[in-house]
């Protein structure tokens, strides 16, 4: 197996807190993975390293063969990301948004990229608009835009479908699916709807209290909790009392023929 992305003893301190506590794992190449876990469970500041944005405390990053410590610049044009945390310059257009990103990643005849890209994510009824006009749907969808620009080799998707309703939830998850069966891609994606995680993702990554609790694909974690969707093993973490602990019912239920 090869692996997109390596996380050795990963910490990250912010004064007296922990948001990281020692985390490792590996994301195989090619596949998607989710990172889940509760409100300051440490998603959004795991993904931020994985970035190169934070610094970790302490721990080791490689992503797509280099160190991120060291060598973070020679895979940064291979990356891109969203979050619903991170604006655009409000005042500009959807495409002179785009514009300004596909020069900042080097994209080869960027205006024709764009163009694809306004097609596939149906985002052409707005894309002459101010981007500060936009609903929050409306920004969910450019943001996907303009992590596919430099047609990356990982992406790092935080909510990639937060405001969307589900129909065009739906096709944000397709386009994002078609694109990783063209390229090879990988994606780590860290988000809240347990329904998209059965449905796009190979491996979960459970993460509470800065620690990875629990691992494992969709299907083994639903099966080693005794439910029946990874919402009901979701809530059975989050409201474990220690973290690592599936509450007793779960066991009792797993155990039963």
């Amino acid at each position: 197996m090869t692996a997109a992305v390596i996380v050795e003893n990963l910490v990250k301190r912010f004064g007296d807190v922990r948001a990281v506590n020692d985390i490792s794992f590996t994301v195989a190449a090619g596949s998607t993975t989710a990172l889940l876990g509760g409100n300051g469970a440490g998603k959004t500041t795991t993904i931020s390293m994985l970035l190169g944005v934070l610094l970790p405390t302490t721990g080791r990053i490689n992503v797509l063969g280099a160190d991120m410590l060291q060598h973070r610049y020679r895979v940064l044009p291979r990356m891109n990301f969203t979050s619903p945390y991170v604006d655009l310059p409000k005042k500009l257009t959807v495409v002179e948004n785009l514009m300004v990103f596909a020069g900042l990643y080097g994209v080869v005849q960027p205006r024709k990229r764009i163009a694809t890209l306004v097609e596939e994510l149906e985002i052409g009824n707005f894309a002459g608009r101010a981007y500060g006009t936009l609903s929050a749907g409306q920004r969910t969808r450019v943001s996907v835009a303009k992590a596919l620009l430099n047609t990356p080799d990982l992406i790092l998707l935080d909510e990639p479908t937060a405001s969307l309703d589900p129909d065009m939830g739906d096709r944000v998850r397709h386009s994002l699916m078609q694109y990783q069966q063209r390229t090879g891609a990988t994606l780590v994606i860290a988000s809240h709807n347990m329904a998209e995680v059965e449905r796009m993702c190979d491996s979960v990554l459970m993460m509470k209290g800065g620690k990875i609790v629990h691992q494992g694909s969709p299907d083994e974690l639903i099966e080693r909790f005794g439910r029946d969707s990874m919402e009901e093993v979701f809530l059975d973490i989050a409201r474990a009392v220690h973290p690592g602990q599936a509450p007793s019912h779960a066991t009792e239920r797993a155990a039963k023929p």
